[in-house]
């Protein structure tokens, strides 16, 4: 991986509870949707690490001019410092990680099975799929407690729309309820044959693997990532 000193362009709120940042993207860089990099602020001194540096996910595509990153907000020592950061502010951002990323073979559809934050890498594998016009089959189960907390919704119902092989299903689970076994076979009738990408908290992460191996996916083709501290 490698530093970069970048600008924090501008921060703003996507869904109640939830901030984005944008920064600048390095000349030259690069990296695959879905991949993660730390934000480290300027350190003023006698600070912890965890008060300065944190990892997210690019919910921004490659194609895309800028990196933007996601966050739930809370009450923990970086997010509070991150929230007071002026625009414009240096940063370093050190990437690229992970290998949470779409997979190559276009024939295999790819389901994927989202909480909350969790959309955050997805949806930038979207959106590179969508620019690609690859072949890949796209399901996406979106789940959040109501409207009001999703982030991107808009922006993946018009990514839906310029992508034929691209099915949205936002849930809302206070008055539909959790994902559920019916909902999985509603959507995905050929279970066996997708590769499962499942985000969000560690809990909700669990669960939806356990689901689906119940249902009958084939658990070697289960791809997950937890987020923390949500």
């Amino acid at each position: 991986m490698e530093t970069y000193d970048v600008e924090l362009i501008c921060k703003k709120e996507v869904a109640e509870g939830t901030m984005e940042f944008t920064l600048e993207k390095p000349a030259g860089f690069t990296y695959r949707a879905g991949q993660y990099g730390d934000i480290v602020l300027p350190n003023k001194g006698g600070a912890s690490e965890q008060e300065y540096k944190h990892g997210f996910s690019f919910l921004s595509a490659p194609f895309e001019e800028h990196l933007r990153m996601a966050t739930r907000m809370r009450n923990t020592p970086f997010k509070e410092a991150i929230k007071v950061t002026p625009d414009g502010t240096m940063v370093q951002l050190i990437a690229t990680f992970g290998d949470f990323t779409l997979h190559k073979n276009e024939a295999i559809p790819a389901v994927f099975v989202i909480g909350g934050i969790g959309i955050t890498p997805v949806r930038g594998m979207i959106a590179q799929a969508t620019h690609d016009k690859t072949g890949h089959k796209l399901t996406l189960i979106y789940a959040n407690k109501t409207s009001a907390l999703a982030a991107y919704t808009d922006d993946l119902t018009q990514l839906a729309a310029q992508n034929p092989n691209f099915t949205f299903v936002p849930v809302y689970t206070e008055k539909e309820g959790h994902v559920n076994a019916d909902l999985i076979k509603r959507h995905i009738p050929d279970v066996a044959t997708p590769k499962y990408y499942l985000s969000g908290p560690e809990g909700m992460v669990k669960a939806m693997r356990s689901l689906l191996i119940e249902v009958g996916a084939d658990e070697d083709n289960i791809r997950t990532e937890e987020f923390e501290g949500y």
